[in-house]
């Protein structure tokens, strides 16, 4: 596959599992699409830990250093899943998981280049020294009962939008 096709495909599939997938070309766009994003969120958390999750800007009033009780999350992930839809969070380079796991809507910032084809092709570059956590997140969480009522965001971010620049 192209690099094109593995993207789109990613995109398709995060899409087909309630995600809100958009694509976007460049920082200035990416800041374009967090503001439509974030439409109506009062607190949000942003790392602030990889260079690009520097450059994201959200206003003062609406940052919180609280990523448990934050009503969003913006943050870089390691990388994602093409034929899953999944993303890649890791602790590598400090970062802490959980903080996307926790609000109630994850925003998810991936680079183009750290889309993998398969979850082998991931698993075939971590070499001698993987992260000590790894995190695959697919979609919304979801959970059902004994009767088959579905639940959403119980154990974990009820809404998943994902940036791919």
């Amino acid at each position: 596959m192209t690099r094109d096709e593995i993207i789109e495909r990613f995109i398709q599939n995060a899409a087909n599992v309630a995600a809100e997938p958009v694509r976007v070309r460049n920082e200035e766009e990416l800041n374009q699409a967090l503001v439509d994003v974030l439409a109506g969120v009062d607190a949000v958390y942003c790392p602030a830990v990889t260079d690009r999750e520097k450059a994201i800007v959200i206003p003062d009033h609406l940052r919180t250093d609280d990523y448990v009780n934050a009503a969003a999350c913006v943050e870089e992930v390691f990388g994602a899943i093409a034929e899953t839809g999944s993303l890649i969070c890791s602790s590598q380079g400090g970062k802490i998981v959980q903080a996307g796991l926790l609000p109630p809507h994850h925003v998810a910032v991936v680079s183009a280049e750290n889309i993998y084809e398969s979850l082998d092709d991931f698993f075939s570059t971590l070499g001698e020294t993987p992260p000590t956590n790894v995190t695959l997140e697919t979609g919304p969480s979801r959970t059902a009962d004994i009767e088959l009522t579905l639940t959403i965001g119980v154990h974990g971010p009820g809404r998943l939008s994902i940036i791919v620049i």
